[in-house]
């Protein structure tokens, strides 16, 4: 009863640093908890932050005067009798803060676009590692499974060898398949610890995460066929893509730049008013003032000179953007597609023959049908199939996964 108890205790330990996940559950937790995520957000409050400080115009000046020293009077701070007082305004001229608020809103858009990206590159990251996770899980119940009959077999032949009843040779035959098999397990255990600690980050769960997808799910996801051909694809990618949108978005920021660089060339009135007691021409004098600099040059050409230039040199990124998003798309289609064709061709005949096949040998060599060379060599080669193929699957749902970063918008059934 205490061993029952104690098996029990360490069975939900075990399931307690584990949480069965579906892409869906990994995904809300991402968006909830992720902090790159939760950090680049900052960066459109920052942006919101400006465009309230665009707004604000320069507090007005106030200023007054009082006498220090009356020479008539022999008087010191002779404040009854000379006093005076101004205040004065900076008046924007040439459209200054209507630029400078339409900069700090592009810049916003810019800071949204940067976020937007970041979300699409972090999800695909998260979908990389569940898919990657899922089938290293799915090789390692396949390499458990072989390792389970090879390692009792092994054992039988040692205690056979060790009588003599069988040859040395074929006891390292096993020993080799057996060593191979667990060198499998230790790269494919390697894996596992490696996409669970980056689901652990994208997800913000500290538990190990247990991907919770179906055989029929994973079938009908690798079935999946994109809509549209290569040309119509390019199309979707260059109207949705985050990270192109921001390289057209910045010719525009730079064209507001621009605008507003030039604008600083208007000069600005300071205008106010002034009362004096005594100093005027008049007693008690109110006097209107109205200050503007000397347009003798302009005083930040260079500065409208380079933002031209960012002009120029932002339209060539946004040349190269594009050149090069479609060439990553139709890099990424081309890939997807060569490997679906070839996982097509494996009927799922095929796999279902292999698995009889591979249920054949065991029973056939347990009766003594098969010599130990036919049975080591069909293991081998059944050892490296099986990965392969678990390999093919998930590099389709990657490359699919890559179509759905470039593209960012439905594009598969």
């Amino acid at each position: 009863m205490n061993k029952i108890a104690g098996l029990f205790i360490a069975i939900s330990s075990f399931m307690a640093g584990q949480q069965q996940m579906s892409l869906l559950d990994c995904e809300e937790a991402f968006q909830k908890n992720n902090l790159q995520l939760l950090a680049e957000q900052y960066n459109i409050n920052m942006a919101d932050a400006d465009i309230l400080q665009a707004k604000i115009w320069e507090l007005p000046q106030l200023s007054g005067q009082i006498n220090a020293y009356n020479p008539e009077g022999k008087k010191a701070f002779d404040i009854g009798h000379a006093k005076g007082a101004e205040i004065t305004q900076l008046i924007y001229m040439g459209g200054k803060k209507k630029n400078e608020i339409a900069f700090a809103k592009s810049n916003k858009e810019l800071a949204q676009l940067q976020f937007s990206q970041l979300l699409v590159d972090l999800r695909t990251q998260l979908h990389a590692a569940y898919f990657n996770l899922y089938y290293e899980k799915l090789k390692l119940d396949n390499t458990n499974k072989q390792l389970g009959y090879m390692n009792d077999l092994l054992s039988a032949y040692r205690a056979q060898s060790a009588k003599g009843n069988v040859s040395l040779k074929d006891e390292v035959r096993l020993q080799s398949l057996v060593i191979q098999l667990n060198n499998d397990k230790l790269g494919i255990n390697k894996n596992i610890l490696e996409f669970e600690q980056s689901l652990k980050v994208l997800t913000g769960i500290s538990d190990d995460i247990e991907p919770q997808l179906s055989e029929v799910d994973a079938k009908e996801i690798l079935a999946a066929q994109p809509f549209g051909d290569e040309d119509e694809l390019k199309k979707k990618a260059l109207e949705n893509n985050s990270d192109y949108q921001y390289f057209l978005k910045l010719i525009d920021n730079s064209k507001l730049y621009a605008q507003w660089q030039k604008s600083l060339n208007v000069p600005d009135l300071n205008v106010g008013a002034g009362w004096d007691q005594n100093g005027g021409t008049f007693k008690n004098e109110v006097n209107l003032m109205v200050g503007i600099p000397l347009p003798l040059w302009k005083s930040n050409q260079g500065n409208v000179v380079k933002a031209n230039f960012a002009i120029q040199q932002n339209q060539k990124n946004a040349d190269y953007q594009k050149l090069n998003l479609e060439t990553k798309v139709q890099s990424a289609y081309k890939t997807w597609k060569s490997q679906y064709d070839q996982l097509v061709e494996i009927k799922s005949t095929d796999l279902s023959n292999m698995e009889l096949v591979y249920d054949g040998m065991l029973k056939n060599f347990r009766k003594g049908n098969v010599n130990l060379i036919e049975f080591t060599d069909f293991m081998d080669s059944y050892r490296q199939t099986a990965l392969q193929i678990y390999d093919m699957k998930n590099e389709i749902m990657q490359s699919a996964e890559q179509l759905n970063q470039l593209i960012q918008t439905k594009i598969f059934y």
